[in-house]
């Protein structure tokens, strides 16, 4: 989705001038592709002059290069510029219920390299998911055959609500967190900028810059994983909320005093249509009494499998659709959203089978006016979009200004230490030689 550049209000002085138009050209070059210093000009209403400067500076700072001319009417050929890709990595990460995922993105969010480790039921102690991280990083890494100096910033999205500010500090319910310092502690480790947030707003990121809500200005992607999650986008901008946890609309109440949910609450949507909640259902009518909380996506799997076969995963199916229609009316109701996106791994796995059925049982409940101004649609990036979303958090900030320049960026040699080849900048290695070769 291109997001139309910024002016700077009243009152800027000449550094967020600067910034702005930095960030303007920038995003215009990320979004729309290679583009002259002249289609820049006329794209932004900046002088000949100012483009120039600007263009002097991000190609000194590494951030843009120029990729070949094309030919101009009845004058020389125009050099084109295109977002130096390969000149840094923006490194993403999922911390989900079942499993960490790393990956590493080039600066146009081409991956590079991947890597999960599993979480295990009962050890997510924040020092743990660390650890978890500090592995797979440095396996990435090593993959992809470069070293901590390269990344620009970690961008990570995880469950539960992340209150932003300087600090920002995680309160996640399913983990048993509640104010856990996460990017400070990945920064006291690998010594670049982290970026935290909500992974269903992560997911909701990528799908509106790369996926199903590309073109949409007023959108709800809807993330159905383990738990459950939302990210509304208004005029094309992230609805956040008076301290960042609006979006938590697994936790709204589709039945009183109905079935009890993690949150401590009951009768959230959660409850119903997240992946946990569905494998227990589906457990139960296989008959199954020793599941209790085993494998959700071997689960999920054999369910989704079982449609068309078994008439008990036909009702479940139906029921989960039914639940979910009435949740996407509350979206309609209250957001009049042009699209909602269906996504994240149950959201996926289920979404072929059932979305006629989503949509018939969202028209039942929601308002006819904004229900036949919505397109509901599955999300097109599959269930590791949230990794990607993360690793958008990173590209955003560098389209702002808002990270540090290549050129005062720490170079080789310079505080580095290498582990198994994989240079880190860490006061702690990423992770030792027997982690990074098993």
């Amino acid at each position: 989705m291109l997001k139309p550049p910024t002016r700077p209000g009243r009152g800027a002085n000449v550094h967020d001038v600067r910034r702005a138009n930095q960030s303007a050209l920038l995003r215009l070059l990320f979004f729309g592709g290679r583009m002259s210093r002249q289609e820049l000009a006329d794209e932004t209403g900046l002088s000949a002059g100012t483009v120039t400067t600007v263009v002097g500076r991000l190609i000194e700072q590494g951030l843009i290069s120029e990729a070949g001319t094309e030919d101009s009417e009845g004058g020389r050929p125009r050099i084109l510029l295109e977002v130096a890709a390969n000149r840094g990595l923006a490194i993403g990460i999922e911390v989900g219920e079942t499993r960490v995922r790393v990956e590493a993105f080039d600066l146009a969010l081409q991956k590079v390299g991947a890597s999960d480790r599993p979480v295990a039921t009962g050890y997510r102690d924040p020092e743990g998911i660390v650890e978890l991280i500090s592995d797979a990083l440095g396996e990435v890494l090593l993959g992809a055959g470069a070293d901590a100096t390269a990344i620009w910033g970690i961008g990570v999205g995880v469950s539960g609500i992340v209150d932003q500010g300087a600090n920002p500090l995680v309160h996640a319910a399913s983990f048993g967190w509640h104010d856990v310092p996460l990017a400070a502690m990945l920064r006291d480790r690998f010594d670049v900028p982290v970026i935290v947030d909500n992974g269903a707003k992560a997911l909701g990121q990528a799908e509106m810059w790369r996926g199903a809500g590309r073109g949409a200005r007023h959108a709800v992607v809807a993330l159905l994983g383990t738990g459950v999650g939302a990210a509304v986008f208004t005029d094309g901008n992230l609805y956040r909320g008076a301290h960042s946890s609006a979006g938590e609309w697994g936790h709204t109440p589709i039945m009183v005093g109905g079935r009890s949910c993690r949150c401590g609450s009951r009768g959230c949507l959660e409850a119903y249509v997240g992946g946990l909640a569905i494998a227990e259902q589906w457990a139960a009518l296989r008959g199954d009494a020793d599941w209790k909380s085993g494998d959700q996506e071997a689960a999920i799997a054999d369910l989704v499998a079982s449609i068309g076969r078994l008439p008990r995963a036909d009702q479940l199916v139906l029921e989960v659709a039914t639940n979910l229609g009435a949740g996407f009316a509350t979206l309609l109701n209250l957001f009049n959203p042009e699209r909602i996106v269906l996504s994240g791994w149950v959201g996926l796995a289920l979404g072929p089978k059932m979305l006629d059925e989503v949509r018939a049982q969202t028209k039942a409940y929601a308002l006819q006016p904004p229900f036949e101004q919505v397109e509901i649609v599955l999300g097109e990036l599959g269930p590791d979009a949230v990794a990607l979303g993360a690793a958008t958090l990173v590209v955003d900030q560098i389209l702002a200004g808002g990270l540090p320049a290549s050129a005062s960026r720490p170079r080789p040699g310079a505080g580095v230490r290498t582990v198994s080849g994989v240079g880190v900048r860490a006061r702690r290695p990423v992770a030792t030689r027997s982690q990074l070769t098993r």
